[in-house]
């Protein structure tokens, strides 16, 4: 009377079923550490959707401000240029936000899987 319904085809003895049902339900039993793993677990799921705009939403502000810096020296126009000093300091905000993002990620999972790190 094997457990066979673990993913990896484990087989366990009746101790350790009891003794890993025993300590699930000691996890399930705590309620802190449900929803602090409830809260890790929204964080994750929504995280990627910000780790898509961030770069674009900085690489169109960018572009944007080059654009109206270009166009405000060639054209002198000072609507232009007043265009480009509200839209600089939000580039510079959100290119800041992008490299502390990439810093506080570290290296890829491929560069800490290599053999001489």
């Amino acid at each position: 009377m094997n457990d066979r319904s673990d993913p990896d085809d484990i087989v366990l003895s009746p101790h350790e079923r009891l003794a890993l049902r025993r300590m699930e339900a000691e996890l399930s039993a705590d309620r802190r550490l449900t929803r602090r793993m409830r809260h890790h677990m929204n964080r994750r799921l929504r995280r990627p959707v910000s780790r898509r705009w961030l770069p674009l939403s900085t690489a169109a502000l960018f572009s944007a401000s080059v654009f109206l810096v270009v166009m405000g020296v060639r054209t002198s126009d000072p609507a232009v240029l007043w265009c480009f000093a509200v839209l600089w300091p939000l580039t510079l905000l959100q290119g800041s936000r992008l490299l502390c993002r990439a810093g506080r990620e570290g290296p890829s999972r491929a560069e800490r899987d290599t053999p001489w790190r």
